[in-house]
């Protein structure tokens, strides 16, 4: 059975997958800079989530 931090990482994912493709056909810089803060904030909760599976096997 999944954890729901495995699903959550999973979800980030899934989501930081959305906006690279977002990304990728943005037309503005505004709109990329935009989808870069998004992917960041995206990645940072990934680093929490498995920060925090770290500390609980320590």
């Amino acid at each position: 059975m999944i954890s729901r931090r495995e699903l959550l990482i999973r979800g980030s994912e899934k989501v930081i997958g959305h906006y690279e493709r977002l990304l990728a056909s943005a037309k503005t810089e505004q709109e990329r800079e935009l989808y870069l803060q998004r992917i960041e904030r995206e990645r940072r909760l990934i680093r929490d989530l498995q920060g925090e599976q770290d500390h609980r096997a320590a």
